[in-house]
């Protein structure tokens, strides 16, 4: 029998959907899930529905990163912010939709969000993005990125996030039910076992 699906939409500049990367590892095993990866650029969802950014509005940015550094303390994730936040997501999110095999995009994944909130190096810089995906195998990166059908897949991708209902990142989708957040994992559990 086929594993069942869950699609994770992320976007590298959501330190809540790079914890959520750590925890969907061992949630996938224990559920038996294959994870179905999907870049998904959050700005794109925000202006959808004319909403700004948590790191636009100041107190909330600010309390952001506070609940996001007692998160990664809690789980034992490494967490060291960018230097700059927001950042333009658009080289690594393109970078995780080149071709390559499904092992190597899960590692590429891994590297670039620990890239970005486990080392602080600063991903919006096609050059960094490049060194991050020569490291897992993924070479040529900084020129394949610039190809117009990977940025229109990054968009499709988009589009199929809002029509599915996704409003922000990380959204999980499972046998086409969405739930949104971090700390929407009890509440897959209980979906994946009948039991919602």
């Amino acid at each position: 029998m086929a594993r069942r699906a869950l699609s994770f939409y992320f976007d590298y500049i959501s330190p809540y959907a790079y914890i959520a990367w750590h925890r969907l590892q061992s949630f996938a095993q224990e559920h038996d899930l294959n994870i179905e990866l999907r870049p998904t650029v959050f700005a794109g969802l925000l202006n959808r529905y004319g909403h700004k950014g948590p790191a636009e509005i100041e107190p909330k940015r600010l309390y952001m990163f506070r609940d996001c550094t007692r998160l990664a303390a809690e789980l034992g994730v490494p967490f060291e912010p960018p230097a700059s936040h927001p950042f333009n997501p658009l080289p690594p999110l393109r970078a995780s939709l080149l071709e390559m095999p499904e092992p190597t995009r899960r590692a590429l994944v891994t590297r670039l969000f620990a890239a970005t909130w486990a080392e602080s190096q600063d991903v919006s810089s096609p050059e960094v993005v490049a060194e991050v995906c020569d490291e897992v195998g993924v070479h040529d990166a900084a020129e394949r990125i610039q190809d117009p059908d990977v940025k229109q897949r990054l968009r499709e991708v988009g589009e199929e996030a809002i029509a599915l209902g996704a409003f922000g990142v990380p959204t999980f989708v499972v046998d086409e039910e969405l739930f949104f957040g971090n700390d929407s994992f009890p509440h897959v559990a209980r979906f994946l076992a009948g039991d919602d």
